[in-house]
C-alpha cells in the first residue's frame, strides 16, 4: 500500500517528518508529498500565493533537501511530488516548471472555475440552477483539458465539486464519459481520493457512478489519502485498502515513478 497524495508544511499540511512518521506507523510502503503549487502570473493567483504561501515553485529544492534527509532516517519510501493547479492558459509555464523541477511524479487538479474555488459553497449558493449547471460543465471542460495536456501522471480528486452542496449531484454520466475517454487515451491516471470519505459528507472521489464509467473504459487508478495532518493518514489508508478490495481494484504506480522503481 502506497499513498501518493499527502501534503506538508510546504503547502497546507503538517511537518514533513510528522507525516512520514505517521505513514510508516500506518504500515505504508511509500508516501508521496504532493504539495499544492500554482505558477499562474495573474493578479488573483499572485495574491493567493502571497496570502496562503503555496509557493512550491520557489521552495521545492529546499523541500527536496528535507525529503532526502528523511530518506536516510526512515525505511519507508518517500516520493518528491507536486499537485499543480491546472488552467489551459498556464500550460507552457507548468510544462517549463515541471521539466526543470524534476519531481518523481506530478498530479494535476482543477480547483476553480472562472476564479471561484469549487469547494466554497457561498460562491454558488446565490446562483440559479442553470448557472450552477454551467459551472459543472466548465469544470469538466477543464478536467478533460487537464488530461489531454499530458502534463501530469495523476489527475487528483476528479469530481472535487461533489464536496460542495450547491454543486453536488449535478454531474452526469455524459460528463464522466468525456473524462473517461480522455483518460483511456492518456498516460494520466485518476486517483481514488479519501480526503472527504470519513467526514459527514462521506464523499469518495470518484463517485461510485464515475468509478463504474472509468472501469467500463478500462481506466487504471492510483490511490491518495489527501492527508494534511498525521492523524488522518492511518484511518484514510485503511479506508482505501478496504475500498479497493471491495471494488476489486489493483491500484497502479504513477508512470513516471514506475520507471524509477
Amino acid at each position: 500500500m502506497r499513498d501518493f497524495h499527502v501534503h506538508s508544511n510546504y503547502s497546507d499540511g503538517d511537518f514533513l517528518r510528522s507525516m512520514v512518521r505517521a505513514a510508516e506507523s500506518a504500515g505504508l510502503e511509500g508516501v508521496g508529498f504532493a504539495d499544492h503549487c500554482n505558477v499562474a502570473s495573474r493578479d488573483r493567483h499572485e495574491s493567493m500565493r502571497s496570502v496562503y504561501g503555496f509557493n512550491l515553485d520557489l521552495t521545492h529544492e529546499r523541500r527536496r533537501q528535507g525529503i532526502e534527509r528523511l530518506r536516510e532516517d526512515f525505511e519507508i519510501e518517500i516520493y518528491d511530488a507536486v499537485e499543480m493547479d491546472y488552467d489551459r492558459r498556464d500550460e507552457d509555464a507548468i510544462d517549463a516548471f515541471l521539466s526543470e523541477a524534476g519531481f518523481d511524479y506530478a498530479a494535476g487538479s482543477v480547483h476553480d472555475v472562472d476564479g471561484y474555488n469549487v469547494q466554497v459553497a457561498s460562491h454558488f449558493a446565490p446562483m440559479s440552477e442553470a448557472e450552477r449547471d454551467a459551472v459543472v460543465d466548465q469544470y469538466f471542460d477543464k478536467l478533460v483539458a487537464l488530461v489531454e495536456s499530458e502534463l501530469f501522471d495523476i489527475a487528483a480528486h476528479l469530481d472535487l465539486l461533489e464536496r460542495t452542496e450547491p454543486l453536488r449531484g449535478r454531474a452526469t454520466e455524459d460528463h464522466y464519459r468525456r473524462v473517461a475517454r480522455a483518460l483511456a487515451d492518456s498516460r494520466t491516471v485518476p486517483e481514488i481520493n479519501a480526503g472527504r470519505a470519513l467526514t459527514d459528507a462521506e464523499v469518495v472521489h470518484p463517485s461510485e457512478t464515475f468509478l463504474a464509467v472509468l472501469r467500463e473504459h478500462d481506466v487504471s487508478v492510483t490511490v491518495g489519502t489527501d492527508s494534511h495532518q498525521p492523524s488522518e493518514i492511518g484511518e484514510r489508508a485503511d479506508f482505501l485498502a478496504e475500498f479497493v478490495d471491495d471494488f476489486g481494484l489493483e491500484p497502479v504506480v504513477p508512470e513516471a515513478l514506475e520507471r524509477s522503481i
